[in-house]
């Protein structure tokens, strides 16, 4: 818990010459996003892991995610040695959103049955996911369930990887649409979008199109 400085003394990041952060949405204060971000109840429970490699990227789209939902749980490492309590929850059915030849359509995965979801999703480049899986049986032991085609990702600053490739943020809005229709949660996409226009902003616009815009 971060413990904040006795009136009239200097801060930690000003001693240091480092840039003050926001304790909560990790940004530097000058471009806190809290004031963005909802926080969105749901039925469906969300526990995201998170390999460590992601917890410094400046576009840490599973932190919005966890910020933004009362259902989300946000874990970081790469063996998870209690995982097993985490994911035996009554009355819930825990599956894993990642691809695979068994995957199921999310729709179709929970419409067999009336218990909410545990939806279980990794963060991490493809590598790093499958990294998660190998490390951890029950967690590759889960029945896997995919997302249906949809929009492509809003996340410019990332060269995705393969078609329909989406950021860990737009994979769970896209995921809660569908479990708790009518309801809908594109609002936690507001910091994500900020974070975005803020990086391309900061690079410039010459730069930004010669590195990152799709013809």
């Amino acid at each position: 818990m971060p413990v904040e400085p006795a009136e009239g003394a200097p801060s930690a990041a000003a001693s240091t010459g480092k840039r003050a952060r926001c304790p909560r949405c990790q940004r530097p204060s000058a471009h806190c996003l809290c004031a963005l971000i909802p926080r969105l109840d749901s039925r469906t429970q969300l526990l995201i892991l998170q390999h460590p490699s992601e917890t410094s990227h400046a576009l840490n789209t599973a932190r919005l995610a966890a910020l933004g939902l009362v259902q989300a749980e946000l874990r970081v490492g790469e063996r998870f040695d209690a995982l097993e309590d985490g994911l035996e929850r009554p009355a819930r059915r825990a599956c894993l959103l990642f691809p695979g030849d068994e995957a199921l359509p999310l729709e179709a995965f929970a419409a067999g049955s009336e218990d909410p979801l545990l939806l279980v999703v990794p963060d991490g480049t493809w590598r790093k996911a499958r990294k998660l899986l190998h490390l951890n049986p029950a967690l590759a032991a889960l029945p896997r369930v995919t997302l249906p085609p949809g929009p492509a990702s809003r996340y410019r600053l990332r060269k995705a990887p393969m078609a329909g490739a989406l950021s860990t943020l737009e994979a769970i809005v896209q995921a809660l649409d569908i479990l708790e229709a009518p309801a809908r949660f594109g609002a936690l996409l507001r910091p994500f979008d900020a974070l975005i226009e803020g990086q391309v902003a900061a690079m410039g616009a010459e730069t930004y199109r010669r590195n990152h815009q799709r013809e």
